[in-house]
């Protein structure tokens, strides 16, 4: 191996020997019609994320279940929900380099057995320190979702579907906890909470065989055309060789999609953990009478998720720049948000329901568009360990909202603030982003190339 120049590079993958032959100035224009089959990926990917959030929302579901056969107050419960984001910090920077080092098949396998396992093996809790072994097991496992799908959409996509496909499978985040409160209930009134638990996590085991049969490498795949191969690998091709976390530390990219991260992520664990206690203390909903607000929060949630992916991957396709249209539609989302700082005081449930189901709409667009600049800047080799260490700035930064979150509610009884921090963090997200990553140039790393 020897040293290499600082490089530009972007997450594409290299293009195929056929079509990269020596002296060839550019790849032939194809179309995305060549062929479909990494939409099946795609749908793998969503498959994964909505069990991911199944897996985390059995806890919240079951709340005042545990709360009555334990005793626990909402301290304690409070500390099981940070034994998760400690571990889901600690995890998301861990996962992302094992993602990058094992392959998105091995790696992501792997991740889906471990927290599966932990989530069954709460149903053998007896106190509260297994619960929070248990918690904090599942938290580090599931980390490894995001890394691994942004990394699998960077493999199989080229830059113009990136964020659509981020936004389809970036719904199963909603759908997840859709299909929790759906399911948890009807499990619990038949067989009892502690078959919630095993019901759920063993779901990942019919995830994990359909994805060893399926995911593979497009150029390794035999259900890929040649021409469909052709499409994926269409964008300009990358150096192969490994980066290091030493590499990637010092970069301006690296510190944008940080900054998006560790600004934005904290208002959508707002949304998850209090949100619901929100709707109880302010408009004075019953534990019975929260499922079908919640329900119209993370539907209209999905659609923001895909419609955010679709309006930036549009924009490109119609001739707009990367940098133009990932910003775009990323103002866009940041100023969706600015209603939600209302809801604190709005007298109608449903319009507060609506006020935060459009903000929750526009997290989930904008994630989608965040997500992919970390393919749009990064080589494919580094983009899990690039958003391994952005998702732990950002649970990192829901820590520390938590908490404050918590302290305010504790000495003012109002949610002005928490919705105040929501409604312009995108704002101070975008600038940071833009101030950073002003053009979204591939980050210029200096790597050793293979040979």
């Amino acid at each position: 191996m020897d040293p290499a120049s600082p490089i530009p590079v972007s997450g594409n993958l290299p293009q195929p020997a056929s079509a990269a032959s020596a002296g060839e100035a550019s790849l032939p224009i194809v179309s995305a019609r060549s062929g479909y089959f990494r939409w099946a990926i795609c749908a793998l990917l969503l498959l994964g994320t909505t069990k991911n959030y199944m897996d985390r929302q059995v806890l919240g579901v079951l709340k005042t279940t545990l709360q009555h056969d334990f005793g626990w107050n909402e301290i304690d419960y409070g500390n099981l929900v940070l034994a998760f984001q400690i571990a889901y910090a600690a995890g998301m920077l861990l996962m992302g380099r094992l993602i990058d080092r094992l392959g998105t098949r091995l790696g992501y396998a792997l991740a889906m057995i471990f927290w599966s396992l932990a989530s069954m093996g709460t149903a053998l809790a007896n106190s509260f320190g297994g619960f929070a072994v248990s918690r904090f097991a599942l938290g580090f496992g599931e980390a490894a979702v995001f890394p691994a799908s942004i990394k699998a959409v960077a493999e199989w996509f080229p830059k113009k579907e990136r964020a659509l496909a981020t936004g389809i499978f970036n719904a199963g985040t909603n759908a997840g906890a859709i299909l929790a409160a759906l399911l948890v209930p009807w499990i619990v009134v038949h067989w009892g909470w502690r078959a919630a638990f095993i019901a759920i996590g063993a779901l990942g085991f019919v995830w994990l065989a359909f994805w060893l049969m399926i995911y593979r490498k497009p150029s390794e795949h035999p259900r890929v055309s040649k021409a469909e191969l052709q499409y994926i690998c269409s964008d300009p091709a990358a150096p192969v060789g490994k980066i290091s976390w030493a590499r990637l530390i010092p970069l301006r990219q690296t510190w944008a999609f940080v900054a998006g991260k560790f600004l934005t992520d904290p208002v959508w664990w707002f949304y998850l953990f209090w949100v619901p206690g929100f709707l109880q203390s302010k408009h004075g909903l019953a534990l019975t009478g929260l499922g079908l607000p919640i329900l119209v929060i993370y539907v209209i949630s999905d659609f923001g998720s895909v419609a955010g992916g679709w309006l930036s991957s549009s924009l490109i396709k119609h001739g707009r720049s990367v940098n133009s249209a990932r910003k775009t539609a990323m103002l866009i989302c940041a100023i969706g948000v600015i209603p939600v700082v209302f809801a604190y005081r709005v007298e109608s449930t449903w319009n507060a329901v609506l006020l935060i189901g459009l903000a929750a709409a526009c997290h989930q667009a904008w994630s989608a568009n965040l997500y992919t600049l970390s393919s749009d800047m990064f080589p494919v080799q580094a983009v899990g360990s690039v958003n391994g260490i952005g998702g732990m700035a950002g649970s990192i930064g829901g820590i520390f909202v938590a908490s404050l979150v918590g302290h305010v509610l504790q000495w003012t009884g109002s949610y002005k603030v928490p919705f105040l921090i929501a409604s312009s963090a995108y704002l101070l997200a975008l600038a940071a982003i833009h101030l950073l990553a002003p053009r979204l140039k591939p980050a210029m790393i200096d790597f050793q190339t293979q040979t």
